[in-house]
């Protein structure tokens, strides 16, 4: 039994401190000074000043921009300062500098935490999103590094013990919440990526033969679907139906595939799951199940029904697209220095899934690449680099109002950065994600916004 204990308490010593009911988290607190957390050039995002009465004030320098990533350590914890607390309020200084520390009745320097964040891209992103609500994540998808996390409406955390009360009583705004990776949004024709890759599944040899003949609108069994504002595409194959977006013609597929498979593809694609991500994150549904009524495998087939997606999610769908079909987890935390910049512990990807097939891969990145070709994301065309994505107009009321989307990376040859984009209300994804995701995608590869008007 002792030997359990110590090997229980030597494996899980990160989750027995962060545990509020353990009084050694308050012993460490009063021993060492809380580190830093900053950015991977070098930034500050969040560091703890002490006043000229001993006290200490947490500070956030770039007020909002990092609020719901980094998050805040007043009033509980959120986002980075949560996850990495344990390495925060540890002291890795030298211990000759401790023993001074000691005798000075002075606290240690806690360690400092580097994230995978990037300034730039991240006021890119805060910028394009303007004064929209929604979120915008941008990422590396051979690494899993997180580059940016944008979520609005935001908050200064440096004033959090003053707005917590206004907060708490805020039942509409959600200002709390990561809309990034906790916010869940019918994902409209996003989704068509997803319904394109369990057709070419079943259907690897012959998937280029389809055909639709697009009249604005589809209706089988009493029940109808129409194409965003009553488009007419006319006559479509698969790669023109995903180019343009056509909703009848992808609920035409929704009644041809074949739902136990689609279940098990929905299955790798880790919809009902657990996102591997270190923060906090929602679980995406989606009702997909053998015996299904046509008007829900026609709803589910484009996005709308009972599907709910996050942001991440479709980011990392995206980026195991981009990655030939294997998906590096997603992470914000490079690695951890002590006070003298002795590197204490590195991170990186915690692990992979492979989503789908080279092959299928493949087929998709080129897919996407026709939608900025010649589809609905054309804002994205005649760029210093190549980009391929897939937008999306997701309906949420009665009214017919939508989301508006975008997911894709660049560039197409050797993708570097895939960028997620959900406005909130806004309507169409060509007219206003797009925009926002070209932002991106311009201040990663250092384009000058001149040429991006």
């Amino acid at each position: 039994m002792m030997a359990y204990i110590c090997v229980y308490v030597y494996q899980n010593q990160e989750v027995m401190i962060n545990n509020s009911y353990n009084a050694g988290q308050q012993i460490l607190v009063a021993q060492n000074r809380r580190g830093s957390i900053m950015a991977r050039g070098g930034e500050v995002l969040a560091e703890t000043i002490t006043q000229p009465d001993g006290s200490e004030v947490r500070k956030y320098p770039y007020d909002s921009l990092f609020s719901h990533v980094v998050g805040y350590s007043t009033k509980g914890k959120t986002g980075i300062e949560d996850k990495m607390n344990y390495y925060l309020i540890q002291s890795n200084a030298p211990i000759n500098e401790k023993m001074d520390n000691g005798m000075q009745d002075r606290k240690n320097p806690g360690d400092n935490v580097y994230t995978t964040l990037d300034v730039g891209m991240q006021e890119a992103a805060n910028k394009a999103l303007g004064i929209y609500e929604g979120a915008i994540i941008a990422t590396d998808p051979k690494t899993g590094e997180v580059l940016a996390m944008v979520s609005k409406p935001d908050f200064n955390p440096n004033e959090i013990s003053e707005i917590w009360e206004e907060l708490l009583e805020d039942d509409e705004s959600g200002q709390l919440l990561n809309r990034a990776s906790q916010g869940l949004y019918p994902p409209g024709s996003t989704f068509k990526i997803v319904t394109a890759l369990e057709y070419i599944h079943e259907n690897p040899s012959t998937y280029t033969n389809y055909s639709f003949t697009c009249n604005g609108s589809i209706k089988i069994d009493g029940s109808r679907i129409q194409c965003y504002h009553g488009a007419n595409h006319g006559k479509v194959d698969f790669e023109k139906s995903f180019a343009k977006s056509c909703n009848s013609s992808f609920a035409n597929m929704g009644t041809k595939v074949d739902w136990e498979s689609f279940d098990r593809t929905l299955d790798k694609l880790l919809f009902g799951k657990p996102l591997p991500f270190d923060l906090e994150s929602s679980v995406s549904t989606v009702k997909a199940e053998p015996g299904m009524e046509v008007k829900d495998q026609m709803q589910t087939a484009i996005g709308q029904g009972e599907t709910l997606v996050s942001p991440l999610h479709m980011n990392m769908i995206t980026c195991a697209i981009a990655n030939d079909g294997v998906l590096q987890h997603p992470y914000v935390v490079d690695h951890v220095e002590n006070s003298n910049g002795a590197v204490i512990k590195r991170f990186s990807s915690p692990g992979k899934t492979e989503m789908m097939t080279q092959q299928e891969s493949y087929i998709l990145q080129g897919l996407m690449r026709e939608v900025v070709e010649s589809g609905t994301a054309t804002r994205l065309q005649g760029k210093a680099y190549t980009a391929a994505g897939k937008t999306g107009s997701a309906e949420y009321n009665s009214e017919r109002d939508s989301h508006a989307w975008f997911t894709g990376f660049a560039p197409v040859e050797d993708p570097q950065i895939c960028v997620t984009v959900i406005i909130e209300g806004a309507g169409s994804g060509g007219d206003y994600a797009v925009p926002m995701a070209r932002r991106v995608f311009d201040a990663y590869f250092d384009v000058e916004e001149a040429e991006s008007e």
